[in-house]
């Protein structure tokens, strides 16, 4: 166990995760890290979880019963500290709880627990949601871990993003402050709308949010070396962002999305938010795993 967290190991798997936000850390299938290093320069986070918003709030405020709480971009659980309730060779479990500080920014009673679980090709991220007060409760959840490239062979002018069925090739227009405009802009999706080839440029814009993704899966390859594949059950948007020339992809799985421009509405009301029912629980899950992982390679 390192200082402010713990490392799980199977075969040639390693996944380092911090009690801070819970976050991955390191991983590794061999001698080098799969995961983007957190570089200040670029984007200081790895793989923050987001909760209990997803994007931007309108001003960086949530109104619940006609009070104002000061709910940021993506929440707060990527600053709060987790307990580790479950800590074995290659399975951990990480809980958050409500404290002063969240009721202060989120008005309600809430379990979130994180399962990390490896073996020898991958990572099994498995979340869970419950409502521990006596009202119901809105919440949206996302994982958005950032990947390093080159990954192998894997590198933005050569990578191809693979979607596992065809998906539409338009993605919102955000506004400033992160706000979802009601305009779209197309997307080059390929081969009858599966594929997006990583072109150098695709991300001088803004992020894309695919919305609505008939995919649970998706797979990060090139023409030769390993490929990187991301499945994800009851999270219905994936986005795609890195910024313009860094070496990273992040591969994002959302519940929810940023206010629309304009929006005035209660927490209750944001677009994608699941509401939870007094006692109820909510579970969501992630998986990433390297095909062929004896030809990752180094990464540089």
């Amino acid at each position: 166990m390192m200082d402010d967290g713990l490392t799980l190991r199977s075969g040639d798997c390693r996944l380092a995760v911090s009690t801070l936000g819970a976050e991955m850390r390191d991983w590794r299938i061999g001698p080098d890290s799969l995961l983007w290093g957190g570089d200040p320069a670029w984007w200081p986070d790895r793989s923050p979880i987001l909760f209990p918003v997803v994007g931007w709030t309108r001003n960086g405020e949530a109104r619940v019963g006609g009070a104002t709480y000061p709910l940021g971009v993506h929440g707060f659980a990527r600053t709060q500290r987790f307990e580790v309730i479950e800590a074995g060779e290659a399975r951990a479990t990480l809980r958050l709880r409500e404290t002063p500080h969240t009721l202060a920014k989120y008005p309600f009673r809430f379990e979130l627990t994180v399962a990390y679980e490896v073996d020898p090709t991958g990572v099994l991220a498995s979340f869970r949601v419950a409502n521990r007060g006596h009202a119901p409760m809105p919440y949206a959840l996302g994982l958005h871990p950032g990947f390093r490239l080159p990954f192998g062979s894997v590198d933005f002018g050569a990578g191809v993003v693979a979607f596992e069925r065809a998906e539409r090739g338009e993605v919102p227009i955000i506004a400033p402050g992160g706000l979802f405009s009601p305009e779209r802009r197309t997307v080059s999706l390929t081969q009858g709308g599966r594929e997006l080839p990583l072109t150098r440029d695709l991300f001088d814009r803004e992020a894309l949010c695919f919305m609505g993704v008939y995919s649970r899966s998706l797979r990060l390859s090139s023409q030769t070396g390993p490929a990187l594949r991301i499945a994800w059950s009851r999270f219905p948007h994936v986005v795609l962002w890195s910024r313009p020339g860094a070496p990273f992809l992040c591969v994002e799985a959302w519940t929810g999305s940023g206010d629309p421009v304009g929006f005035q509405g209660d927490l209750f009301e944001k677009p994608g938010m699941t509401v939870l029912q007094a006692g109820d629980a909510s579970e969501h899950s992630y998986r990433m795993s390297v095909e062929d992982p004896l030809k990752t390679g180094r990464i540089s």
